[in-house]
C-alpha cells in the first residue's frame, strides 16, 4: 500500500504533473498553507491527493489557475459566498460578469482616487505660493481653459441660500464632498471698473480634472462658465473683505500702467482657510483675463 501512495505521488515524470505538499504549493502562490486547509475545509478548494494514512493534502501545479482565480476574487472583496456559487458551475460567461462589475467597482475607485490626489495637489501647491511668493506682488500668470459650475447670486439672496444652491451643485454633478472640488466667487470686470467692488454676481465650483468637458463646442448647452484659457492677472489679498476695494484698485491701476486691457470675470478663491485660525489671515488670490490673451 505505501508503495502504491508513493507510485501515485510520483507517478508522472513531466514536472507539471507532480504533486506538491501543501507546504509547496502554499508557497507558489505566496499565501499561508493554512489558507489552503481553511479553503479545503470550506469546500471552496480541494487538494488533489490526501495521503491515506497520514492525511497529508498534495496538489497539482494544473491547479494553480483555479486558485488564483479564486485569490484574484478574494482580492477585489467578492465575498466567499459568491465564489462558491461561482466555482459550483464556473463558466467563461460567469467569470466575464463578475470581473465586469468588479472592474466598473475599480473604476470608480480610481475615479476617485485621482480625485484625491488632485485635491492633494492643489492644497500642496497653495502651501508652496504660501511660503514662496511675494503676496503683494501683481504677476502674469498663464491658465487652461475651464469650465465652472456656476450660482447666481445677489444682494437678496442670504447666506444660508447661497449654502443650499451650492449643495445642490455639488450634489448635481456627484462631486460627493466639498474637497472634492474648488469654491471661489466672481465679479465682473465692467463692476470692477465702475468702482461697484461688491457686486459679486456668481459662486463657481472649479470641476475636477477628470470632470472637465473639453470637447464641448457650446459651454451653454452643458450649464457650464467657460474660463478662457490664456494670460491673467494675478494678484493676492490677505485679511478682511472690507479691504479687497483697495486691492483691486491697485490691480486695475497695474494694468492701466502696463497697458492690459482686462475682461471677463474676477475670479477670487481662498487658498490658506485650512491653515488659519482668524479672518484677519485669510488670503485671496484674485485672477482675472487679459483680453488680448484669449484662445
Amino acid at each position: 500500500m505505501k508503495e502504491k501512495n508513493k507510485s501515485e505521488i510520483r507517478k508522472n515524470t513531466d514536472p507539471k504533473s507532480k504533486l506538491l505538499t501543501i507546504g509547496q504549493f502554499a508557497a507558489m502562490h505566496g499565501i499561508n498553507k493554512k489558507t489552503l486547509m481553511w479553503y479545503d475545509e470550506i469546500g471552496l478548494f480541494h487538494p488533489a491527493f490526501i495521503h491515506p494514512e497520514n492525511g497529508y493534502r498534495y496538489y497539482s501545479y494544473h491547479q494553480s489557475p483555479i486558485l488564483e482565480t479564486i485569490l484574484l476574487l478574494r482580492e477585489l472583496d467578492v465575498s466567499l459566498e459568491v465564489i462558491q456559487k461561482f466555482m459550483e458551475h464556473r463558466s467563461a460567461k460567469k467569470l466575464k460578469c463578475l470581473l465586469e462589475e468588479k472592474i466598473g467597482d475599480l473604476d470608480r475607485h480610481l475615479v476617485h482616487l485621482q480625485a484625491v490626489r488632485n485635491t492633494l495637489c492643489s492644497h500642496h501647491q497653495n502651501m508652496v505660493t504660501l511660503l514662496t511668493m511675494d503676496l503683494s506682488k501683481i504677476s502674469i500668470v498663464a491658465k487652461e481653459e475651464r469650465r465652472l459650475v456656476t450660482v447666481e447670486i445677489d444682494p437678496d439672496i442670504s447666506f444660508e441660500k447661497e449654502v443650499e444652491l451650492i449643495t445642490a451643485e455639488t450634489e448635481k454633478y456627484q462631486l460627493g464632498r466639498l474637497h472634492d472640488a474648488s469654491y471661489g466667487s466672481m465679479i465682473s470686470v465692467s463692476s470692477l471698473q465702475k468702482g461697484d467692488f461688491h457686486n459679486y454676481s456668481k459662486l463657481f465650483i472649479d470641476l475636477p480634472v477628470h470632470r472637465q468637458i473639453y470637447k464641448t463646442k457650446n459651454t451653454a448647452q452643458t450649464g457650464l462658465h467657460l474660463q478662457p484659457g490664456g494670460s491673467y492677472l494675478r494678484a493676492f489679498h490677505k485679511g478682511n473683505w472690507d479691504k479687497i476695494p483697495k486691492r483691486y484698485q491697485e490691480v486695475l491701476h497695474y494694468a492701466a500702467q502696463h497697458g492690459l486691457t482686462l475682461s471677463g470675470y474676477s475670479y477670487e478663491m481662498g487658498i490658506n482657510e485650512n491653515v488659519i485660525d482668524r479672518v484677519e489671515d485669510y488670503i485671496v488670490q484674485i485672477e482675472i483675463p487679459i483680453a488680448s490673451s484669449y484662445k
